[in-house]
């Protein structure tokens, strides 16, 4: 009776840290690549159920991430893009990305971290920025 106390108790675990591992998505792929002005991010899910949205996270290291953008789920086997086109005015050349995963609970998970080097000319950089200035 006790092992099989302790094994209903060891599945119960096991299904609760892998359901919060994995709230409402699972990433199979996630990159970065520095084209252009730009950055862009590209993930891949396998499974999507109760999602509620991703949410792109960006730094220039793992401790100071922060909010950049909400991106809406579109099922499973699912392929994502978002953009950074806000990169380019920063004086940073490199950055680091990671999903949040937001389930329709509150749920939240995290892909791994990855990175990017991202040189722009600071002529393209002031170009930018004066660009800015008269829209």
């Amino acid at each position: 009776m006790k092992n099989l106390r302790i094994a209903v108790l060891a599945i119960l675990f096991v299904s609760i840290l892998f359901s919060s591992l994995f709230a409402g998505a699972y990433i199979e792929h996630l990159s970065a690549r520095s084209e252009s002005d730009n950055i862009i991010i590209t993930w891949q899910t396998n499974q999507e159920s109760n999602l509620k949205h991703f949410v792109v996270l960006r730094g220039t290291s793992r401790d100071n991430l922060s909010d950049l953008a909400v991106v809406q789920p579109e099922g499973s086997n699912s392929f994502y893009e978002f953009v950074d086109e806000s990169a380019y005015k920063a004086n940073d050349a490199f950055y680091v990305y990671q999903i949040k995963i937001v389930d329709v609970d509150g749920t939240e998970s995290f892909s791994k971290v990855i990175s990017v080097d991202h040189r722009v000319s600071d002529v393209k950089r002031t170009w930018g920025s004066i660009k800015a200035l008269f829209r």
